[in-house]
């Protein structure tokens, strides 16, 4: 929420408003759909290999069989 707010502060209303402008032009009103699916499949895919990445830490402790 902290990066979120400090984002906001840089970057003002009227800025977004332009670069939204500029967006919309240049891709068109039918490719922004588009673009934000593919945007959204790739978070997801980002998020589900980081929780893959933290559950084979986990199970893979090696301090595991010093604890036992």
């Amino acid at each position: 929420m902290i990066q979120f707010n400090i984002l906001l502060g840089i970057v003002g209303v009227n800025e977004i408003i332009v670069i939204l402008i500029v967006v919309l032009l240049l891709f068109g009103g039918k490719k922004i759909p588009e673009l934000m699916r593919g945007l959204g499949k790739g978070m997801k895919e980002f998020k589900d290999a980081s929780r893959d990445i933290q559950e084979e830490i986990k199970n893979n402790d090696p301090t595991k069989e010093l604890r036992k």
